[in-house]
This record gives C-alpha cells, structure tokens and sequence, in this order.
C-alpha cells in the first residue's frame, strides 16, 4: 500500500465540464493532496470563445495523462482511492461525456463507489474548503464565463436558483468586451489590468435591471453599449473618438464597474430577502479583486459574513468537486447508467 495509508480515506474527483481537464486528491479533513489542471486557452484564444468541439476532443487526449499527474502528486495508486467524485452536470455535453465515462471505467475496474456532482454546488462549497469550516446557510454567487446566478443555499447539497441572467453571464461579456477592445483571450484578467489604468467614471455605461426589484441579470445591454463606444452607433453617423491606449482603459473601468455594480446589488438584495448573514462567491470571476473588494465593503455595511473561494479555486478545477464527500456521506452514488445533463442549472 501506498503512503496514502495513513492519511484515511481519499477521494478522486475529475472535472470536464467546459475547457479544463483537471483531477484531483482530496482527503476526508478537506485537505487537498493534488489539483491538477489541464488549460486549453490557447486553443480557443483566436475564437475569442470556447468552440465545444475542440474542448471535447482535447479532453479526450488530456484526461489520462491529467489522471495520472494528479494520482502521482499526491502519492496514492488508485488502489487508495475510496470514491470517484466526477461533475456531470451542468456543462458541454461532449466535455462532460469525456470526464463521466472516465470515472464510470475507474469505478468498475476496481469496484469503488461512482459520485455525481453538480459543477455549481461545487463552486460554492469551494468557499467552504477555502473557509476551513462550516459555511451554510447561505446566500451563494457563482459568476463564471457560463454561469452567472444567485442561490438560496441551505446546505452544501441544497442550493435553489432565486436569479440568474437572462443572456449573456458575466464572464462571458467580460470576453466579448475583451475582444472588442482588442485585449485578447480570456477577457477578465485583460479587462482587469487595463482597468487598473482607466477611471471607471470616464464613460457613462447602463446597469441593466439595476432597477428591477428581482434577482436576475443582464449583461447583453452592456456588451453593446460598449460595442456603440467603440464602433459608433449604427445609422447615427457619428462616428466614435480614436481607441486610444486611455480610452481602451477608461473603456475598460467603466465596463469592469458597472458589472461589479450589478454583481453587489443583487448580492445586497438577496441577503435582505432571503434573510441570511453569509455569502457565498465563486467562479472565474470570483477572482477580480475590484468584485472582491466591493463585496467585503458591502458585506461589511450589511453585517455579513463574506466568503469568497481561493483564486486557485475560482476557475474549473477538480478540488471543488471535494463536494463528493458530503454526497457519498448523503448516499448520493450513482450506477455505470448515469448519464450527463448538459442542461442549464435547476430552478
């Protein structure tokens, strides 16, 4: 037996969801013993996007070799392992497929117990492992480039949608912006240095449904207004000032801060109606510290607790999926007939 022996029982999880192939180690305590993450971003740079045929095929030649990477960081033969925890839903449907049959051959070839998760619970309970303790009830925010949505969260396993967006999720627009401004792939972390830059006054840009007494998004609107700052506004015949290194910055903050704007002002409403002290945030873009920022000033206004996953866990990784403890525990297995559900979150 391996050194794992002594550290009780290991689970391993397997994330394919969108354009990572990543696995990892996680022991009972939490406690992340390897987390590896196979990128594709520069695959899918020149698309600006991510295309789901090119991100399926590219699991397929990465999910051995990432397996086996994180099987050897942590020091453990499968033989160690006590579970598979494996996302299986929401996501692409080839991605997904790519990563479950993997876990359904790892079960059955050493006759250990198969655990669905769902890849947004699992971005919330990544809050939970960054914490260190328990985190729930809560209010739970993931904004990510596919998801941008507000939850009800009265345990890691009980999450209800009260909000989402209605287009476009955050992380998407911050992309499409990105690409606009000629800042290149992925949009947030290029958004976010050449906002450092701007002064996100500079120019008047809408908060779609800021207004709205609701729970949900909009980022669309916002995506064109930018699109009308930089190519003009089709038919007015007024074209638009020069795309200057400062206006692309000041373009950039101003985009940047009214989504953060968005982002807080649903968060503050849904603490007040769903009459929690905690919140939750996770996804990509998670990890923009204006968002950070804004979120600890308006937690602190509130008199809540924030809790915002690490950065290494905001992105798609395997060791959020650390979830499959509270499921196997809850008796949530599945059998080799298990299917992948593509679709959008539950509501």
């Amino acid at each position: 037996m391996s050194a794992a022996c002594d550290r009780g029982q290991l689970l391993l999880a397997i994330e394919s969801s969108c354009d990572e192939t990543a696995a990892a180690v996680i022991d009972r305590r939490l406690r992340v013993h390897s987390n590896v993450v196979s990128s594709q971003v520069d695959l899918h740079a020149e698309f600006g996007g991510v295309v789901p045929e090119i991100a399926s095929r590219a699991h397929l030649v990465n999910i051995l070799p990432v397996l086996e990477r994180a099987l050897s960081a942590a020091s453990v033969s499968l033989e160690d392992i006590t579970a598979v925890a494996v996302v299986t839903e929401p996501g692409l449907v080839g991605s997904l497929l790519v990563g479950l049959t993997a876990a359904k051959a790892l079960c059955l070839a050493h006759g250990i117990p198969l655990v669905p998760v769902h890849h947004i619970e699992a971005h919330l309970y990544a809050c939970r492992m960054t914490a260190g303790h328990d985190v729930y009830p809560a209010v739970g925010l993931v904004v990510s480039g596919g998801h941008t949505s507000i939850y009800d969260c009265r345990s890691p396993l009980e999450a209800e949608l009260v909000g989402s967006t209605i287009d476009d999720a955050a992380g998407e627009a911050f992309d499409k912006v990105a690409q606009l401004l000629s800042l290149g792939y992925p949009g947030g972390p290029h958004i976010e240095q050449a906002a450092a830059e701007g002064h996100p006054g500079e120019i008047k840009l809408p908060r779609p449904l800021l207004s709205d007494p609701g729970l949900d998004f909009s980022f669309s609107g916002l995506k064109t207004a930018v699109r009308y700052q930089v190519h003009g506004v089709p038919g007015s015949g007024r074209p638009q000032p020069e795309l200057t290194p400062q206006r692309t910055a000041d373009l950039a903050a101003s985009f940047q801060a009214a989504v953060v704007d968005c982002l807080v002002q649903r968060c503050r409403r849904a603490l007040e109606q769903l009459n929690h002290s905690r919140l939750l945030v996770g996804g990509g873009v998670a990890a923009n510290q204006s968002l950070r920022g804004a979120l600890a000033e308006m937690c602190e206004g509130q008199g809540a607790d924030l809790h915002i996953a690490a950065p290494e866990l905001c992105t798609d990784n395997a060791a959020m999926a650390a979830l499959g403890w509270e499921r196997l525990d809850a008796g949530h297995t599945a059998g080799l007939e298990i299917d992948v559900n593509p679709g959008l979150i539950r509501r």
